[in-house]
């Protein structure tokens, strides 16, 4: 048990150590990338640090399958070259039992990841955002949504205007039964228009069946409405915007997920989504060991045999290998191509049989 004890803590060791590592390199990556995307006459570099240090939680949490076969390279490498592993398989201990060690490490950080690295990052994620949509428009969320209907909001040289729709399409660019309540520049709602339905094309809202209403001060509302059987009007919202008024999911906790994508789908949008994104999330921990498996398959050998750094540059393509084809499944779930679950567990499930099936051969033959 010691020597299992052992051979964790020099893995936990070297993941710990080339996170850091990581985390001082996007540091200065992300200091360059914001002092060219924002202007630090206006912002200033306070502002500019803030923005780095809410950024680089979701940056590290993207690259962790990376540091993760990255720190078995070292582990395997180091054990390797020190003849430990030579002197644990003299001893009768199997080197395939050993890897238990940092298999298990690999997994409670794949459990910390997603139980509580996860909702961190979705909180400064979204914080991110938040303040970096404020620093470049001064805009937020544009949309809400409540089983009655959803509320969307825009800007404009007449002021502000509250929509408000009894249903919609599955990203709200097509609307049924809509109310437009326009706002003046401090002098309160001054024109309300009622639709049957309202479709988002490029730059306007095109309405079918509208009536509309003057809200002005000192005169008859309904004396003074116009009814329209066609009737456009100026926006300045897009269809990704409204898309990200949904919430994006790499910033909503995986402990609050269930919840939204319930809302999403009682107020009638796609929460395909968010549900991949949930699945993908879970199957995390699954991936990593995946990642600690595919390495050892290709480094668990004595160094006199030669050919460490092919065997490195194998292990770490095959890994990379494996990551892209993880995030094209995530893309064939999301689009609908492939049922959720598939896309999700099988790339990581997969994952672990094939690294498995290497190690086989190469110890036993």
């Amino acid at each position: 048990m010691t020597l299992y004890f052992y051979f964790a803590r020099k893995f936990l060791w070297a993941f710990l150590a080339l996170t850091g590592v990581f985390a001082a390199i996007l540091l200065l990556f992300d200091l360059v990338e914001h002092l060219r995307r924002f202007d630090t006459s206006t912002v200033g570099y306070v502002a500019i640090f803030e923005l780095m240090l809410l950024n680089m939680p979701k940056e590290l949490y993207q690259i962790i399958p990376l540091i993760m076969i990255l720190s078995s390279l070292v582990l395997f490498l180091n054990l390797a070259r020190s003849s430990e592993l030579v002197v644990t398989r003299a001893s009768g201990r199997s080197a395939l039992i050993s890897l238990l060690s940092p298999v298990t490490v690999a997994l409670f950080i794949g459990l910390f990841g997603v139980t509580t690295l996860n909702p961190i990052v979705a909180a400064t994620t979204k914080r991110y955002d938040d303040q970096a949509a404020a620093i470049r428009s001064g805009g937020g969320n544009v949309l809400t949504f409540s089983r009655d209907g959803i509320w969307l909001r825009q800007g404009g040289d007449t002021g502000q205007t509250v929509i408000f729709a009894e249903g919609a399409n599955h990203d709200a660019t097509s609307l049924r039964g809509a109310i437009f309540v326009t706002f003046g520049d401090g002098t309160g709602p001054v024109r309300r228009i009622h639709a049957d339905t309202a479709q988002l094309t490029d730059g306007e809202w095109r309405l079918t069946n509208a009536k509309i209403w003057p809200l002005a001060m000192g005169i008859n509302s309904e004396a003074e409405s116009e009814v329209a059987a066609e009737l456009a009007l100026p926006t300045s919202l897009t269809a990704e915007q409204i898309r990200d008024g949904f919430g994006k999911p790499r910033t909503v906790s995986v402990w609050e997920l269930p919840r939204l994508i319930n809302q999403l789908e009682d107020a009638g949008f796609s929460a395909r989504r968010h549900t991949m994104w949930l699945h993908m999330e879970l199957a995390q921990p699954i991936f990593l060991i995946a990642m600690v498996l595919v390495s050892a398959a290709f480094t668990m050998r004595h160094t006199r045999m030669g050919r460490t750094g092919l065997a490195s540059l194998l292990a770490t393509m095959s890994g990379f290998g494996l990551y892209y084809v993880r995030n094209f499944a995530q893309i064939l779930g999301e689009n609908g191509q492939i049922p959720i679950e598939l896309a999700a567990w099988t790339p990581p499930i997969a994952s672990v049989f094939l690294a498995l099936g290497l190690l086989l051969h190469m110890e036993d033959g």
